[in-house]
């Protein structure tokens, strides 16, 4: 369920992420077809909780560096060890391909950290990007962190849709793919959830957090290639993760 009020708010932060300069009210409202009533309260109160501000008279509003620093106060918190970032960097370059650090969101997986391929044709993934749990590859090398009872619990509150000819459309399906990913030391997924897109997942828990690092891309290119990625995965995955002690 989607609350309105706080998906418009999320939607004018990240159009001025887009565009990248102060909009006036009007703009915003045919923007996003908004009556001029609700988008002028919408800015009024950003305006007066100190996210927006107007940087010349009549030029529009624009974000105050409070949003910034409200995020970065909270992501310090929880953040990614360094050595992530890198490992992620590292399996985009040698791999070609978009490689994802993902973390568990209910019944949906979300990508907490991401280094896009630079090739023409790639997987255009971004940070919050969220994905169904049980019908990706990094989704499923983060139910393998789950007990059977957590999994269980999950599984109740889970639309199995049919998202394509190969998506896992009941609990016995998913299970299954489970015990092959074990058996293959690796998750693989091929348009399980988006069309023309394969992708290669392991575990990768942080401390108590359980996380999983995917590299996907189009089935083209990685259909024939998914047990080599996973031994570039896992030797990279080994490299960077710091040994204990």
């Amino acid at each position: 369920m989607i609350v309105r009020q706080a998906a418009n708010v999320l939607d004018i932060f990240e159009y001025f992420a887009r565009t990248k300069k102060p909009t006036t009210l009007a703009e915003l409202a045919d923007h996003f077809n908004w009556p001029r009533s609700s988008t002028f309260n919408l800015l009024t109160t950003l305006s007066e909780k100190g996210y927006l501000y107007e940087p010349r008279p009549r030029a529009g509003y624009y974000p105050t560096p409070r949003w910034l620093a409200m995020a970065r106060q909270a992501s310090e918190v929880e953040p990614l060890p360094a050595w992530s970032h890198a490992l992620i960097a590292d399996l985009s370059a040698e791999t070609g391909e978009t490689a994802a650090i993902a973390a568990p969101s209910g019944t949906m997986a979300v990508f907490i950290d991401v280094v896009e391929s630079s090739a023409p044709i790639r997987y255009f993934a971004q940070i919050g990007h969220r994905i169904p749990i049980h019908a990706t590859s990094s989704g499923r090398a983060l139910l393998l962190q789950y007990t059977p009872e957590e999994r269980d619990a999950l599984y109740r509150k889970i639309e199995f849709k049919q998202y394509g000819p190969s998506t896992p459309i009941s609990i016995n399906a998913v299970e299954t793919e489970l015990r092959a990913s074990i058996d293959r030391d690796y998750c693989e997924s091929f348009a399980d959830y988006s069309r023309d897109l394969a992708g290669v997942a392991v575990p990768l828990p942080i401390g108590d957090r359980r996380l999983s690092v995917v590299v996907a891309g189009p089935e083209f290119r990685i259909g024939d290639k998914t047990h080599d990625i996973s031994i570039v995965l896992k030797r990279l995955v080994e490299r960077h993760r710091p040994k204990p002690g």
